[in-house]
Parts: C-alpha cells; sequence; structure tokens
C-alpha cells in the first residue's frame, strides 16, 4: 500500500507538474521535473484528484491492464493540473463533450468491444507487411527533403525534413498531393486539444481545424465510394462493404487520427532525434562513423526526447496501481517521459547512447492502444537518418532551436541546420 501523502508532497508534486506542463523551462528540458517526481512521489496523487505515475514498470503495468480505459464518456473527465480554470473554459469543454456525444470518436479514445472491432478492421489494411512494401516509397520521399536541403544547403529541418511523414501518410490515406501543405496546418493546429495546458483560444482553433478534417473526409469518403483508390480509405472501404461494421463515421475519424498520429509524432521524432545529436556531437560523430547504428539510434531517440510524453486512461471499475486502491472514474496520467529515463530499467538512463541495447521505450505506449503506426514511424526515422548519413559529410546546428512549447506531443517548432555534401 502506498503511504498517505502529506499536504506538503501534494502542494509539492502540484508544483512539479505546473512546471513540467505549463513554464517554458519545462518545455525546454521535462526531465529534471520528472526526475523530482519519480525519486520523490512515482505514485503521486494531486490535489485534483488525478493519479500520476513515472517508474517504468507502473507506467507499463498501467497501460496493459484492461480495467483502465480511453473511452471518457464511460467515467466523467476531471482536471489534472492544479490550476483554476475559467468559466469560459469550463463552459467550452462542456460544450465539447456535448458535441463529442453525437459523433463517433476514433479509436483512441475507445475501448472494448468497440475498440477491438475498429483496430481489428484498421490493422487489415495496416499490416507490417504493407510497411515494408512502402519502404520504397518512404527512402524515394526521402529523398525528396534530402534534395531540397542539400539544394539550399541547409534550412529549417522541421519545415524540410518534416514533409516526409506528411507525404508518406497522405499518400497512405489517400489525401491528394495538393493538399498536404494545407493539412500540414491544420494537424499542427488541431493536436493541440491533447495538451493538458491549452488555453481557450487554442481548443477553439483545435476543434475549428479538426471540423475542416471531418468536412474534407467526408468528402473524400464519398469520392472514394465512387472512384476506389490503391490507398487505405478505399480499403476500409471495402471492408465496410464486405459486410463488417465500419461506419461512415468511424472510417472518417480513423482517417484523421492516421493522418494526424502518423504526421505529427514522426515529425517530432526526426526533429527530436536532430536536437539529441546535436546537443550529443560524440554520438553524432560516432552515427556517421557507424551508420550500422541507425536502427538502435532511432530508439535511443525516442527513449530520450519522446515524441508522446504523456498518456492517460480512467478506471472503469474499482481497481488497484502500483499499490494504490483507485476509485472507478479516477484519472490515471503515465508519465512515458519520465518512464523513459528510469534508472530502474535503463542503465545511465540519463546518457544518450546511440548502440544502447536495453528493450523499447514507452514511446509509442503499451497495450491494446499500443501505436498502430510505431513501425511506419521506426521505418521513416530509420531511412531520414541513414539518408542524412549516406548524403551529408555534416549537418550542424545553424541556430537556436525553438521548442513548440507542448509536452503531449513534445517536439521543436524550429530546427535550423547547415549541411555539408559528401
Amino acid at each position: 500500500m502506498v503511504a498517505t501523502l502529506t499536504p506538503e508532497q501534494i502542494q509539492a508534486g502540484d508544483t512539479y507538474l505546473i512546471n513540467l506542463v505549463l513554464t517554458p523551462e519545462g518545455h525546454a528540458d521535462p526531465s529534471p521535473w520528472y526526475r523530482r517526481l519519480r525519486e520523490e512521489l512515482p505514485v503521486f496523487t494531486s490535489s485534483t484528484g488525478a493519479i500520476f505515475l513515472s517508474r517504468y514498470d507502473d507506467c507499463r503495468a498501467l497501460l496493459r491492464d484492461n480495467r483502465f480505459g480511453k473511452d471518457e464518456s464511460r467515467a466523467g473527465r476531471g482536471p489534472l493540473l492544479a490550476v483554476e480554470e475559467s468559466e469560459e473554459m469550463k463552459a467550452y469543454r462542456a460544450e465539447l463533450a456535448e458535441r463529442g456525444r453525437h459523433r463517433p470518436r476514433s479509436m483512441l479514445f475507445l475501448d472494448p468491444p468497440d475498440h477491438t472491432r475498429l483496430r481489428g478492421l484498421v490493422s487489415r489494411a495496416f499490416t507490417p507487411r504493407r510497411i515494408e512494401e512502402m519502404r520504397g516509397s518512404i527512402t524515394e520521399l526521402s529523398e525528396e527533403c534530402l534534395d531540397e536541403l542539400a539544394e539550399r544547403g541547409g534550412g529549417d529541418a522541421i519545415e524540410v525534413l518534416g514533409w516526409l511523414p506528411v507525404n508518406v501518410i497522405g499518400e497512405l490515406v489517400g489525401v491528394p498531393r495538393a493538399d498536404w501543405a494545407h493539412f500540414r496546418v491544420l494537424v499542427t493546429a488541431g493536436v493541440v486539444s491533447l495538451e493538458p495546458g491549452a488555453t481557450l483560444p487554442e481548443l477553439k482553433e483545435a476543434t475549428a481545424a479538426f471540423e475542416e478534417m471531418w468536412s474534407y473526409f467526408r468528402a473524400l469518403v464519398a469520392e472514394r465510394r465512387r472512384a476506389p483508390s490503391h490507398d487505405l480509405i478505399s480499403a476500409l472501404l471495402e471492408v465496410e462493404e464486405a459486410g463488417d461494421r465500419l461506419s461512415e463515421g468511424e472510417l472518417i475519424s480513423t482517417a484523421i487520427l492516421l493522418f494526424s498520429a502518423g504526421m505529427e509524432t514522426t515529425q517530432n521524432l526526426i526533429g527530436n532525434g536532430l536536437g539529441a545529436l546535436f546537443a550529443h556531437p560524440d554520438q553524432q560523430a560516432r552515427l556517421w562513423a557507424e551508420p550500422g547504428l541507425v536502427p538502435s539510434a532511432v530508439e535511443e531517440m525516442l527513449r530520450w526526447d519522446s515524441p508522446v510524453q504523456l498518456d492517460g486512461r480512467r478506471a472503469l471499475e474499482d481497481a488497484d496501481v502500483a499499490g494504490l486502491q483507485v476509485p472507478a472514474g479516477s484519472g490515471v496520467m503515465t508519465l512515458l517521459g519520465a518512464a523513459n529515463r528510469d534508472p530502474a530499467h535503463f542503465t545511465d538512463p540519463d546518457r544518450f547512447d546511440i548502440g544502447r541495447d536495453e528493450g523499447p521505450p514507452l514511446s509509442f505506449g503499451s497495450g491494446i492502444h499500443y501505436c498502430l503506426g510505431a513501425n511506419l514511424a521506426r521505418a521513416e526515422a530509420q531511412e531520414m537518418f541513414a539518408g542524412l548519413v549516406r548524403r551529408f559529410a555534416a549537418v550542424e546546428q545553424a541556430g537556436p532551436l525553438e521548442q513548440r512549447g507542448r509536452i503531449t506531443l513534445r517536439g521543436y517548432r524550429s530546427v535550423p541546420v547547415s549541411v555539408t555534401p559528401r
């Protein structure tokens, strides 16, 4: 049984979380706050009632425990941080919750049996074999990005190299190339809704972005019904028309999820990976000297600065986690970034080591909600970093790296680089 926390411990934990989520210092480097929580309050119940886990084994066990789910409509939703929200923000969140009841949710926010059914249908058209078949296309699309970087002599890696996941997921899902640039803007605006520190204007902008994506995909689904193509939407329509139970709304929400997650997280993986290499020039030199380390380097980039730092669940029944009794309806947040630096699981975890071989980080989650596109993200990052090593004698930081100021989906707004072709 976890000991009862004192008022002083609760106040300290709340302060750590606020610094982690809401301050420029926390956005620049969350690891000190993760370390304090992991060492002092590894199973922390905040003053809001939300529970935070920061050890690897606790987070992994929670993510694999089906007594905890993602469907907020089954258990209600409470605040995560001890920060007073305005009445206008509370009213807007209530409005969003009401809207959500009248529209199919993506599998990201579903529990079994709905999640099992929907993920099974999507998986049929999203297999590891198909991803391997896409390797040639991924390489070709990454070369387009690298060509532009070489022609410019550098530039903003987020802007130039970040096009790879946009191109790949656009081609996979079936969004025409002419629309990719606009979708990139919409996704960047939309995913801020996942941030616990999102402001009211940001939430309203995110809502508008998702509404536009919904309308777009509704029209695209109708077009694919009339004229199928070799893309995921057409494949999912075949599943639906074969008598299974994928509704139009589920198809649209799935397309939005795959495009958004496939773009944002992999773009962040590439940017965060470059940031890690720039901060550790010895490891960058090692990678350029040993290109065979690209796969393990990508795993270490995922661990060191995960594109996804937080993942939440809610107790669907009275349960227990890490020795703590958890009433039904309680929110539990796994701090994946903290888990990936847990010294009980990783040797010398604050050392960036591209040759590390200690099992996977929790960056793609675990359990039934393990990231469907994990293998695709790995393939894209591997092709991109292999291409950088192959094409350029040097890739150097050419200015300050600018964080986007987000913690759930952590990444840079700008990564300026200069390159020297071989």
